[in-house]
C-alpha cells in the first residue's frame, strides 16, 4: 500500500517547500503523461479531528494517524502530499496541518493562513472536517477556520472555483437534512461577515464555491457504518472532475506537467505574504483551453503525414506546387482549431491563434527557405548551362549575360509565387538578391576567365613572334640588333593590340578597363624581350666565345681555317675579339626607347685600346678605368643587364679562355712551317758545294758509283712514300720510331715482291723495241706517280689532322 501511495512531505514544518521530493513524486506517479486529467484534494480542519484518518480510509493513503491511547496531540506537521489508490482520474491528496494545535500557540496563525491559502490556490476539491456538534454553535470549533478560509480566499484577485465539501464527523440522530440548512446559513453569517475587496462586496459565495455538506459517523462507535458511509464517499472522487463530478466545473487547471512549478511559486508568493493573482476564471480557462488545442493542432501537423512527405521531398529538391499544398495543410490546421476554440474568450482565442500560426510557419520556414534554396541552386545551374551555350553559340559576351540574367530571373520569381504560403508574408527578395549576386558572380568569374583566355592568347603569339627572332638578332648582334629588335616589338606589339582590341568588343567593357587589358599586353610584349634579353645575358660569356671560335676557327667562307704559317694570326685574333666585344656591348644594356648611349665606346676604349698600348700603366697612373663603376651613364639601373664592373669580369674571363686557341694557332702555324721545309738553309747548302766539290767531281769521274746512288736514291724515295716518315714523325719522335718499326718490313718485302714480278713478266715486241732505257723511266714514272699520290695523302691527313688541333680548345 506504501508503494501505491508514495506520499511524500510537500512542505515541512517550517514552511520548506521539498522541490526534490516533489520532483520525484511525479515522476513515480507518472503525474506529468496525465495533462489535465488529474485532480487536487485537500483536507482542512481542527487539530486531532481525524483527518488523516479519514483520508487513509477514503483513498487508501498511508498518512499518519493519531494514537488515541497516548493522547490527543499533533500527528501531522506541515503539508504532506499523496496519491489516492485506484481512483480515477489520478487524484493528488494533501493532507494540512491542523488548525487551532496547542503547538503553535494561540498567536501564531501565520502558518494556517499560509497553508489555507495554499490549498485553495492548488486544489479542486477543500474537505472541512468538523465536528457534528459545533453546527449551531457561535463559538464553535469550525468558525475561525472558515473565517480563514475565507479571509484568505481574499487575497486570490481571480481566484478559482473550489468545491467545498464539508465532513461532518460523529453525526448524532439529527437529520443530515436538518444540520445542513444551519450550517450553510452559519456559512453564510461567515461569508457576509468577511472584508471584502471592493469589487467583490457584493460577489455572492457560491461565485468562488461551490458547498457540500456530508456526514459521517463515529469511527470509534460505529467502525463498520463508518467505513460504509467512507466508501459511498469514495464513489463521489471517481471521476471526480467530470461534468456533474465534485469538480465538475473546476476552472484554471495547471497542466500536470507543471504542477511541481506551480505549487513552487505559488508557495514562494504566499511566503513573501504577498498577494496571489490567479487569472481571471474566464480568461485563464481560455488560456489553458486555447493552448491545449493549439497544441493539439500543431502536433497533428508535427504528425501529418502529407507534411513529413512535403518535408522530405523539399530537401533534396524542387517540389512542385510546394506553395498550394502547404497552404492546403495549414489552412486545415487553423479551420480546425477555430472550430473548437469557438466558445472561449475571444482575446484569448485571437491571441493562441495567433501563436499557433506564428509556431505553424516556425514549423514550416525550414522547408519554405529549402524551397527557395533548391529554386536559386536550379535557376543558377541553368543560367550557367544556358550562358555557356549562349557563349558557345558565338553570341557576344556582353549580350548573352544581359538575355540570360533577365531570363533566369523571372524564371526565379516564377518559382517563388509557385512557392508562396498563404498563411505567410514571407518576402523571397533576399534569395533573390543573393541569386542576383550569385549570378553577377558568375558572369564576373567568365569574363574574367575568358578576359584571361585572350589575354593568353595573345601572349603566347606574342612569345612565338618575339622569342625566337629576338634571340636570332642576339645571335648575330651588331650594331642594327637594338633598332631590328625595336622594330620587330613595335609590329608584334601592334598586331597583338589590335587583335586583342577587336576582341573586347563585344565584352563591352568601360574604357579605362580596355585601356589596361591593352597596356599589359604591350607591358608583357616589352617583358618577353627584357626577360630574353637577361636570359642571354646570362650567356654572355658563351656566345662571346662562340662568336670567337666562329672568326677565328673559320675563313670568310665558313670553312675550317688551316694555318700554314701565311695567315695573320693577330689581325683574325682582333677581328674575332673586337665582334666579341660589340656582342657584350649589345648584350649590356636594354636599349627599346631609342636613347643613344657611350657604352660600346667605353668597352672598345677600356678593353680594345688596353690591349694595344699594354695595359692602363702605360696610359698613366691618373687615369680612371671608365669600367670601375657599377652602373651606366645615361642607363638606368632597370635597363642594365651587365654592369661595366661585370662587363670589365667577363672579358678577363673570355680573354683567359680564348688565349689558348689563339697560342695553339700559332703553334700549328710553326710547326706547319717547320713540316715543310726540309732544305738547309742557303749558306749551309753553299758550305757543302765548296767543302763537298772533289766528291762531286769523284762521282762525276766514276758513273758506276753515280749509277748506284742514283737506284740508292730511287729506292729511298718509294721507301719514303711508302713508311709515311712525315706523318709518323709529327706525333713524335718515339711515336715515330715505334711506327717505323712496325711498318719496314712489310713495306721493303712489298717493294721487292713487286720487283720480282716485273722480272718474271715477259718481254712483248714493244717492250724489246723500246730498250732498257724505257723501263728504267717508267720505273722512275711510277714512283714519281706513287711519290705524288702519298704525298697527296699526306699532305690531306695533315690538314684533317691539324683542324682539330687548332679547334679543339673551343671545343674544350
Amino acid at each position: 500500500m506504501a508503494e501505491e501511495c508514495c506520499s511524500v512531505q510537500l512542505i515541512d514544518g517550517d514552511g520548506v517547500f521539498n522541490v526534490g521530493g516533489v520532483e520525484s513524486f511525479m515522476k513515480t506517479v507518472k503525474l506529468a503523461e496525465c495533462g489535465l486529467s488529474y485532480a487536487v484534494v485537500s483536507i482542512m480542519g481542527p487539530q486531532s479531528s481525524g483527518k488523516s484518518t479519514l483520508l487513509n480510509h477514503l483513498f487508501k493513503t498511508n498518512f499518519r494517524e493519531m494514537d488515541a491511547f497516548r493522547g490527543r496531540s499533533q500527528t501531522t506537521k506541515g503539508i504532506w502530499m499523496g496519491r489516492g489508490v485506484n481512483i480515477e482520474p489520478l487524484t493528488i491528496v494533501m493532507d494540512l496541518e491542523g488548525s487551532d494545535g496547542r503547538e503553535r500557540g494561540e498567536d501564531d496563525t501565520a502558518f494556517e493562513k499560509q497553508s489555507a491559502l495554499f490549498a485553495l490556490a492548488v486544489s479542486d476539491i477543500v474537505l472541512i472536517n468538523m465536528w457534528c456538534h459545533d453546527i449551531g454553535r457561535e463559538q464553535a470549533a469550525n468558525k475561525p477556520l472558515l473565517k480563514t478560509v475565507f479571509q484568505v480566499m481574499m487575497r486570490l484577485f481571480s481566484p478559482r472555483k473550489t468545491t467545498l465539501l464539508f465532513v461532518i464527523r460523529d453525526k448524532t440522530r439529527t437529520p443530515l437534512e436538518n444540520l445542513e440548512p444551519i450550517l450553510r446559513e452559519d456559512i453564510q453569517k461567515i461569508w457576509d461577515g468577511v472584508p471584502k475587496p471592493e469589487a467583490h462586496k457584493e460577489t455572492p459565495l457560491s461565485e468562488f464555491f461551490n458547498v457540500e455538506v456530508t456526514a459521517l459517523s463515529s469511527y470509534e462507535e460505529k467502525e463498520e457504518q463508518f467505513l460504509e458511509q467512507v466508501g459511498n464517499l469514495r464513489q463521489r472522487f471517481n471521476q471526480s472532475i467530470a461534468p456533474g463530478g465534485l469538480a465538475g466545473d473546476r476552472r484554471g487547471v495547471v497542466p500536470a506537467s507543471g504542477f511541481s512549478f506551480s505549487a513552487q511559486q505559488i508557495w514562494k508568493v504566499i511566503k513573501e505574504n504577498k498577494d496571489l493573482d490567479l487569472p481571471a476564471h474566464k480568461v485563464m480557462v481560455a488560456t489553458v483551453r486555447c493552448e491545449e488545442i493549439a497544441n493539439e493542432k500543431l502536433a497533428s501537423v508535427t504528425g501529418n503525414e502529407e507534411w513529413i512527405e512535403l518535408d522530405e521531398a523539399v530537401q533534396h529538391d524542387v517540389v512542385p506546387g510546394f506553395g498550394k499544398r502547404l497552404t492546403a495543410i495549414l489552412e486545415k490546421c487553423l479551420s480546425d482549431y477555430d472550430a473548437e476554440a469557438f466558445f472561449f474568450d475571444e482575446g484569448v482565442r485571437t491571441s493562441k491563434r495567433e501563436q499557433l500560426e506564428s509556431k505553424l510557419l516556425q514549423l514550416v520556414n525550414p522547408a519554405y527557405q529549402a524551397m527557395l534554396g533548391h529554386l536559386r541552386t536550379k535557376t543558377l545551374d541553368a543560367f550557367k548551362d544556358s550562358f555557356e551555350k549562349a557563349l558557345v553559340r558565338g553570341d557576344s559576351f556582353a549580350a548573352a549575360s544581359r538575355e540570360c540574367t533577365e531570363a533566369f530571373l523571372a524564371k526565379f520569381d516564377k518559382g517563388c509565387e509557385d512557392a508562396t504560403i498563404k498563411q505567410a508574408n514571407w518576402d523571397p527578395s533576399k534569395v533573390r538578391d543573393k541569386l542576383k549576386r550569385d549570378i553577377e558572380a558568375e558572369i564576373l568569374s567568365v569574363r574574367t576567365a575568358k578576359l584571361s583566355e585572350l589575354t593568353e592568347k595573345y601572349e603566347k603569339q606574342l612569345d612565338k613572334a618575339l622569342k625566337e627572332p629576338v634571340e636570332a638578332l642576339f645571335e648575330t648582334a651588331g650594331d642594327d640588333t637594338w633598332p631590328a629588335i625595336r622594330k620587330l616589338l613595335n609590329k608584334e606589339t601592334k598586331v597583338a593590340v589590335s587583335g586583342l582590341e577587336s576582341d573586347l568588343a563585344g565584352f563591352e567593357l568601360d574604357q579605362a578597363m580596355v585601356d589596361e587589358l591593352l597596356s599589359k599586353l604591350e607591358k608583357y610584349a616589352r617583358s618577353v624581350v627584357e626577360n630574353k634579353a637577361k636570359e642571354e645575358s646570362s650567356r654572355v660569356l658563351i656566345r662571346m666565345k662562340d662568336r670567337f671560335s666562329t672568326l677565328f676557327s673559320r675563313d670568310a667562307d665558313s670553312m675550317p681555317r688551316v694555318w700554314t704559317g701565311k695567315e695573320d694570326i693577330k689581325a683574325i685574333t682582333k677581328t674575332a675579339r673586337s665582334a666579341s666585344m660589340k656582342l657584350l656591348s649589345t648584350l649590356a644594356a636594354i636599349r627599346l626607347d631609342e636613347e643613344k648611349d657611350e657604352i660600346e665606346n667605353t668597352l672598345a676604349l677600356a678593353l680594345v685600346e688596353t690591349s694595344k698600348t699594354g695595359g692602363i700603366k702605360e696610359r698613366g697612373m691618373d687615369s680612371l678605368d671608365p669600367l670601375a663603376s657599377s652602373s651606366w651613364e645615361k642607363i638606368g639601373n632597370e635597363k642594365t643587364l651587365l654592369t661595366p664592373v661585370q662587363c670589365k669580369n667577363v672579358w678577363r674571363q673570355f680573354k683567359s679562355e680564348t688565349e689558348f686557341t689563339v697560342t695553339q694557332a700559332i703553334s700549328a702555324q710553326e710547326a706547319h712551317k717547320r713540316n715543310n721545309n726540309w732544305l738547309p738553309p742557303p749558306w749551309a747548302i753553299g758550305a757543302m758545294l765548296v767543302l763537298g766539290f772533289n766528291e762531286i767531281m769523284m762521282l762525276l769521274r766514276n758513273p758506276l758509283l753515280l749509277a748506284f746512288i742514283f737506284v740508292a736514291y730511287l729506292v729511298g724515295k718509294a721507301m719514303w712514300v711508302q713508311l709515311d716518315i712525315t706523318g709518323d714523325f709529327r706525333h713524335g719522335f718515339l711515336p715515330g720510331i715505334l711506327s717505323l718499326s712496325t711498318k719496314f718490313v712489310p713495306t721493303v718485302m712489298s717493294i721487292l715482291k713487286k720487283l720480282a714480278e716485273e722480272g718474271q713478266r715477259p718481254n712483248t715486241p714493244d717492250q724489246q723495241q723500246r730498250g732498257p732505257g724505257m723501263d728504267s723511266k717508267s720505273f722512275t714514272n711510277g714512283v714519281h706517280n706513287t711519290s705524288s699520290s702519298s704525298s697527296s695523302t699526306s699532305s690531306n691527313v695533315t690538314s684533317s689532322d691539324g683542324a682539330p688541333d687548332i679547334s679543339s680548345p673551343l671545343k674544350q
